[in-house]
């Protein structure tokens, strides 16, 4: 009986809530159904006056999400380790951010953990990938298509796979993110 109630509450519950993420909220067009859902159901943190798009997919639920940050459609958030994303952030349609990966010369194939961060007033253009355990510094862009490997300094642009800083950015960053559109 201890082992059902165990896998009840453990497994089938968690993954049921994921499933249901991602296969009916995330597709609901009013915005606060799915801010709802992910902080209470999922427990992941969002900050005010932040838009998560439809069609976003969400693994995992250690989530961190600051202010006035927009997620666009079709990115994928990976959440079974620490994911944390700053104010003013803005990540591109189809975007890929992963906190797990496996070692490829591993005999097991292990599993490799490693916390995202992204800080403040960074942009992620389309189709971006961010490796596992990867910062982004304050004010960073990365270009689109570029695939992160390695930590990218405050106010750098970087771009290609894997991505080079090509160029540092303005450091006068003042702006707001503000993106909510009615349906979307």
């Amino acid at each position: 009986m201890q082992i059902m109630k165990s896998f009840f509450i453990n497994r089938l519950i968690p993954a049921t809530q994921r499933y249901l993420c991602n296969a009916l909220i995330m597709n609901i067009p009013f915005c606060f159904i799915r801010h709802w859902y992910l902080k209470n159901i999922l427990g992941i943190k969002i900050g005010k006056d932040t838009h998560i798009a439809m069609k976003c997919y969400i693994k995992g639920n250690n989530i961190e999400i600051g202010n006035n940050t927009v997620v666009n459609r079709f990115t994928f958030l990976d959440g079974r380790v620490s994911l944390k994303i700053g104010n003013n952030v803005n990540i591109s349609n189809y975007s890929y951010i992963q906190t797990l990966t496996h070692d490829p010369q591993d005999p097991k194939f292990k599993c490799l953990l490693g916390p995202v961060v992204i800080e403040d007033h960074v942009w992620i253009g389309a189709k971006a990938t961010i490796l596992t355990g990867v910062r982004l510094g304050e004010g960073s862009i990365i270009g689109a298509g570029a695939v992160v490997t390695k930590d990218i300094p405050p106010y750098s642009i970087a771009v290609g796979v894997p991505a080079k800083v090509i160029k540092q950015r303005n450091k006068n960053l003042t702006y707001k993110t503000e993106y909510s559109p009615l349906f979307g």
